[in-house]
């Protein structure tokens, strides 16, 4: 019986190292999100754990927290200063960091949206090499610079 099953304890140790060196070079894609990757973090420590391999959370959260993007530099020693990583559960440090990657994501559509609405107000176009195409004073082409700018009320320079 030993000779007929001494193959397996070679094959699953075989497969515990290629999943040992999978882990290690795992990291975040810059465009990746924190669903998708703890989905791929999770799969290969699910299979290492089928295979034999002490995985304990304590492993799991120190492998995530130490690949992520630079975008979430500031969660990360936020959660190390303030929870301890030892006994934080793996749920607990996917919500935490899907809730910081939302704010991430409102806060740049947000940006995004503001520099629309300042260049249809404006009239400043970034197609024109910085140049200023306003409506009534100034019309036509020169350089935009502010200190040279008008008041429409006061007439005071700097403003408008």
């Amino acid at each position: 019986m030993k000779r007929k099953f001494g193959g397996n304890l070679k094959v699953k140790k075989s497969i515990l190292n290629a999943l040992r060196r999978e882990f290690e070079v795992l990291e975040m894609k810059s465009d990746e999100t924190i669903t998708n990757y703890f989905a791929r973090v999770m799969t290969v420590s699910n299979k290492m754990k089928s295979n034999g391999e002490n995985m304990p959370d304590k492993k799991i959260v120190e492998k995530i927290l130490c690949i992520l993007t630079e975008k979430f530099t500031y969660i990360i020693v936020s959660i190390e200063e303030s929870k301890d990583t030892d006994n934080m559960s793996i749920n607990e440090l996917q919500s935490s960091l899907v809730v910081h990657e939302q704010k991430i994501r409102r806060t740049s559509n947000d940006d995004e949206d503001q520099v629309l609405k300042v260049e249809g107000r404006s009239g400043i176009s970034n197609r024109g090499r910085g140049t200023y195409r306003g409506r009534g004073r100034g019309r036509g082409i020169s350089t935009f610079n502010k200190a040279t700018v008008e008041c429409y009320k006061c007439h005071d320079l700097g403003h408008f």
